[in-house]
């Protein structure tokens, strides 16, 4: 068995054993300035009936699925760090957290069912995970999406990841592209976006 590659996102904590914790207490700063951190959970609320089950991947703290629990869906949330895992349960205790590595995302052997009304993966998580995995992770999303379910992403530009390739390594992994913004509140995509949020579905 080949060795696990890190994720990116793990190669800047191993150099910065802090950053974890910065970026937790980031956001709880946020939140307590009143500032609004859930708009990424508002669209993905809006595409959902109530009681849908909501894969958060590349969760964090857990402000996105935390957002849709209270609004009354099952969520689980992934994550490859276990310090943000540990602010997900002390933040926004309800869904079912986990430590996890996208690459080798396999919910069912975990006891999950792989049945998901939506995946959501905000925060620039795609741009984080190493470059050599995009594949997997695709190819593991498309396989945790209930037939009719719908992955939505979210991330900049210049991050490594050039939109075009996301696209069409979206396309390899068994999805299809059905809507393409510029921001997660409904801004039209263009050609000079310097962000794209894009919703995917099975065919």
């Amino acid at each position: 068995m080949s060795a696990r590659v890190p994720s990116q996102w793990e190669e800047l904590t191993a150099a910065d054993p802090a950053h974890s914790t910065w970026y937790v207490e980031r956001f709880r700063k946020m939140a307590a300035e009143g500032q609004d951190i859930f708009g990424e959970a508002r669209l993905v609320d809006a595409m959902l009936e109530r009681g849908s089950r909501v894969l958060d991947a590349g969760c964090g703290p857990g402000r996105v699925g935390g957002y849709l629990h209270r609004s009354g869906h099952t969520v689980v949330g992934v994550d490859v760090d276990p310090v943000l895992i540990a602010a997900a349960e002390q933040d926004y205790p309800g869904p079912t957290w986990l430590v996890g590595d996208l690459a080798e995302l396999d919910l069912p052997s975990r006891g999950i069912a792989a049945d998901f009304d939506a995946i959501v993966c905000a925060g620039n998580v795609l741009t984080f995970v190493a470059p050599s995995t995009r594949d997997a992770v695709l190819t593991g999303f498309a396989r945790h999406l209930a037939p009719t379910g719908r992955l939505v992403t979210g991330f900049g530009a210049d991050r490594g990841y050039d939109f075009p390739q996301f696209l069409s390594d979206a396309e390899n992994a068994g999805l299809t592209l059905d809507v393409r913004l510029s921001t997660w509140d409904l801004r039209p995509y263009a050609d000079a976006s310097d962000y794209m949020v894009a919703v995917f579905s099975r065919p």
